[in-house]
């Protein structure tokens, strides 16, 4: 018998680490892969899943998220399927925002009340990976599960970034700790596949995707007036309920800095990509009535591009070209992501901009681009060139931004014909 599950993705914070890509837009709502946003993925995976009731709670920078959710997700009049978005409200109980995971959700629940489920799936907004959400729903059923947290197992070097749990070879979760030091971690190691054990992941990490058994979950609100869930209501429920440890061996990141999420998108281009977006599980998304890409005359390799795009650039290697970008002639672009337009420019402005040497949208003549992100709607002018590197320290201009290595050009900035950068 199919689980009752109700979704509910976590619409993010202020997203600092991904500065400037989250100035105007919230995590969830960041463009990946030249067409998707970081929310698509989630949600993707519920529908995939066979859930189709979902609710995104939103709160910081959340207009451009809105948008998405309401333009991408239609059910016909028949389902009873849904994606709904629940804002941040004030009212005469609560004039707080959200103040963290957990307190989103208890704001929340009064909503849930008109929904019927038994299960709720809590998801964040801002990672990749592909899961059936079936599996877990139904280990945590067969094993009387009152929390179910996804887990996945790391090494010593990356455990002090995450939640690190222990559990016992029946998988019961008995102990919790939140970003541990090196020191502590010698105590934590958990029973893992061979194969992980081979690589030296012995550590279990929360993957920051929990399944809680409806009572239980308004019982712990009751009980427990902790903001968090890694932080504080789970580590503080081990032991008073059942709480499972559902390991999942597939890829997954965390989409949480500037270096994290260049690396996740440019690995998109490789042979054999740890994402695959040519599954049989679909990542939705808006669709958008756009011509095919054209490329004229360029040397191509290792690159994906997005929709309506004009390119006659000389070479692009290891890159992301987004929807309806445009390249100029005798430009390269190794190692970047270009996320592209939200509209098109028109032929004569373009025209009169060549002739008044104006930089256009997009990316002008025999420009160089290396290890870079581009924002949506750049100015790029003729002859500039951009090149990332490690060497670089962080910084923030007018124009750009640095952050570990990568040069960023942020949303809307035009940058002037011959400049470079650094």
């Amino acid at each position: 018998m199919k689980a009752n599950v109700i979704s509910i993705v976590l619409g993010g914070g202020r997203g600092t680490r991904l500065f400037p890509l989250t100035y105007s837009r919230s995590k969830p709502a960041v463009p990946i892969a030249g067409k998707y946003r970081l929310v698509d993925i989630p949600i993707s995976n519920c529908l995939n899943s066979g859930y189709n009731k979902i609710l995104v709670l939103t709160q910081f920078n959340s207009a451009s998220l809105n948008s998405h959710i309401k333009n991408s997700y239609h059910f016909d009049i028949f389902s009873k399927g849904f994606v709904d978005i629940l804002a941040a409200e004030q009212n005469v109980e609560n004039d707080q925002w959200y103040q963290g995971t957990a307190d989103a959700v208890r704001q929340s629940m009064k909503h849930l009340d008109k929904y019927d489920y038994d299960y709720i799936l809590i998801l964040s907004g801002d990672q990749l990976y592909q899961m059936d959400f079936r599996e877990m729903i139904d280990f945590h059923c067969e094993n009387d599960g009152d929390i179910t947290i996804a887990t996945i197992p790391v090494n010593s070097k990356d455990a002090p970034g995450f939640g690190i749990l222990k559990s016992d070879d029946e998988g019961n979760i008995t102990s919790f700790i939140e970003k541990p030091s090196v020191e502590l971690l010698g105590d934590w190691k958990s029973e893992v596949s061979e194969k992980s054990k081979s690589e030296g992941k012995e550590y279990l990490a929360s993957m920051g995707i929990y399944v809680f058994s409806k009572n239980v979950l308004k019982k712990m609100f009751d009980e427990d007036p902790g903001d968090d869930f890694g932080g504080e209501l789970i580590p503080n429920g081990i032991g008073t309920y059942k709480t499972l440890s559902f390991q999942y061996d597939g890829y997954w990141t965390d989409i949480g800095t500037i270096d994290s999420f260049f690396d996740a998108n440019i690995d998109l281009t490789t042979d054999f990509p740890k994402f695959n977006l040519f599954s049989t599980s679909p990542i939705y998304t808006r669709a958008r009535m756009l011509p095919p890409s054209k490329i004229l005359g360029s040397y191509v390799s290792k690159a994906i591009f997005g929709d309506g795009c004009i390119v006659m650039a000389d070479k692009i290697e290891n890159s992301i070209v987004g929807n309806r970008s445009r390249i100029d002639r005798g430009s390269t672009l190794m190692n970047t992501y270009m996320m592209g337009a939200d509209y098109y420019q028109d032929t004569k402005e373009i025209v009169a901009n060549d002739n008044s040497r104006t930089p256009n949208l997009g990316i002008g003549k025999y420009c160089y681009i290396e290890k870079a992100i581009l924002d949506k709607n750049c100015y790029i002018g003729d002859n500039v060139r951009i090149i990332g590197g490690k060497y670089l320290p962080d910084a923030d201009f007018d124009t750009h931004s640095i952050k570990d290595g990568i040069v960023v050009v942020k949303k809307g900035a035009v940058i002037k014909e011959g400049t470079q950068i650094p």
